[in-house]
């Protein structure tokens, strides 16, 4: 069954604060194999013009592919989770993430189509930080594969 196209530009309750700690960021560089001494050295992140240690670019997605949940979960959306492959994914910066940000997302459905049987299903969450600034935009094509015949 196709998803429901009224679903595009609804936006969802912006997700409780994400606290971004200096050994999340360790953990996550460390992870994708990346030494940049920014993510973990606060003297090499204001060297930088930093006041903290930054997150490497993909670190967010963690907080924002969570926050897509309100999306997915939407029961009145009709996604069938089970058959989701993640298609793409982009991140825009209005600056980087740092050490001690408290950060929001608020997730917006962009578009919703039909190709071949499957469902392709576009996600914005804009990352805000606590005064409100925007701080990255990330953009998730979801896939629901279409269901096998036989």
């Amino acid at each position: 069954m196709a998803l429901d196209q009224s679903f595009v530009g609804r936006s969802y309750p912006p997700t409780p604060r994400y606290e971004v700690g200096r050994e999340k960021i360790r953990e996550f560089a460390e992870a994708i194999g990346d030494s940049n001494p920014a993510y973990t050295d606060p003297e090499a992140a204001r060297v930088l013009g930093h006041p903290d240690v930054i997150a490497p670019p993909t670190f967010v997605f963690a907080i924002t592919f969570r926050a897509a949940r309100q999306v997915t979960e939407d029961p009145q959306l009709g996604l069938d989770y089970s058959r989701v492959v993640h298609g793409d994914q982009q991140f825009t910066y209005e600056r980087a993430v740092r050490a001690g940000d408290r950060l929001s997302v608020t997730s917006t459905i962009e578009a919703v189509k039909s190709m071949a049987g499957n469902d392709i299903l576009d996600v914005r969450g804009e990352v805000h930080d606590e005064a409100g600034e925007l701080v990255v935009t990330a953009r998730t094509k979801l896939v629901a594969r279409a269901a096998e015949e036989g």
